[in-house]
């Protein structure tokens, strides 16, 4: 089933209208599922809160376009390795980002929605994964 891209694009849109709150409470959701985490980032959030709104930009702005997604995703997946993320760490990251966006959605968070960001991340975090499986070239 075809992820429906324009309503991604518009449901980020209006999630991201709640700035810094949105990263804030996706990293407090995620350290709260899972507090081994904590250790990997730095004691300072606010680049790293930048950096995950940068990033899900750009994974937005390019879901229907694969030449511009792919390698996007492949690079993060390779730098997120180098900081040690391994693959069991792509599902609670899934589970708080799913949180995160149907805490801001509000009443507009439905099934279609959710069922449309789970697999829209499924892709994610298979390309992040398998680029990160990759030898150094």
């Amino acid at each position: 089933m075809p992820v429906d891209s324009q309503k991604l694009k518009d449901n980020f849109a209006q999630v991201g209208t709640n700035g810094m709150d949105v990263a804030d409470y996706f990293y407090a959701d995620l350290f709260a599922r899972s507090p081994q985490l904590r250790s990997m980032f730095p004691a300072a959030m606010a680049k790293q809160h930048e950096v995950l709104l940068a990033a899900l930009s750009q994974i937005v702005s390019s879901v229907d376009d694969p030449d511009a997604l792919v390698p996007f995703l492949r690079d993060l997946g390779r730098r997120h390795h180098g900081f040690g993320v391994v693959a069991e760490h792509y599902a609670p990251v899934g589970a708080s980002l799913l949180a995160t966006l149907a805490r801001f959605s509000g009443p507009a968070w439905n099934e279609d929605l959710e069922r449309d960001w789970t697999a829209a991340y499924g892709v994610v975090a298979r390309v992040m994964t398998e680029a990160a499986a990759e030898p150094v070239s």
